[in-house]
Parts: C-alpha cells; structure tokens; sequence
C-alpha cells in the first residue's frame, strides 16, 4: 500500500532498484578482482599481505584491515536511497 503522492507497488520498485544496485556493484568487483593478480603488498597501506590470504582470495589488493574499513564505506554508501522520491523523503 502506498501513501501520498506514490502509486501501489512504487515502494517494492524502490526496494528492487536498490537490491539491482548492490548485486551489479558486488558483481562489478568480481571481475575486477577475478582478473586481476593478487599483489603482495597493500594498495592502501603498504603492509605486506600473508600468502595464505592471496592464495585464498584471487585479486586481492588489500590488508585484511584495510579491506573492513573499505567494506564499511561501502555499506555506509550502500544505505541511502539514491532513488527515493520526495513523498519518502519528506517523512
């Protein structure tokens, strides 16, 4: 049920939209990083990464570390909602 000045259905469309942004976001790091090499060093840092973690994860550029704080950013942009229209946004 919509309120407002929305049609029914208009909040599952933005929900949809949202959850279409994120898996193409995910998906667009995974071949990114399938492709690439492992590098031996942080992108961020410069710590040395453990071979067991570049041997475990094919591409990858960051210390374990360094990679929260780069998901945590990437959550916290994950949470707004890019597509709201303004009867959401005024409540």
């Amino acid at each position: 049920m919509a309120g407002g000045f929305t049609r029914d259905g208009a909040v599952q469309d933005q929900i949809d939209a949202s959850v279409d942004d994120a898996v193409a976001r995910a998906r667009s790091r995974l071949r990114q990083n399938a492709s690439a090499e492992s590098r031996t060093h942080c992108v961020d840092c410069e710590e040395e990464i453990p071979p067991p973690r570049r041997a475990a994860l094919s591409g990858v550029q960051r210390c374990v570390s360094c990679q929260e704080a780069q998901d945590k950013a990437d959550k916290q942009h994950a949470l707004f909602n890019r597509r709201g229209s303004k009867d959401s946004q005024l409540r």
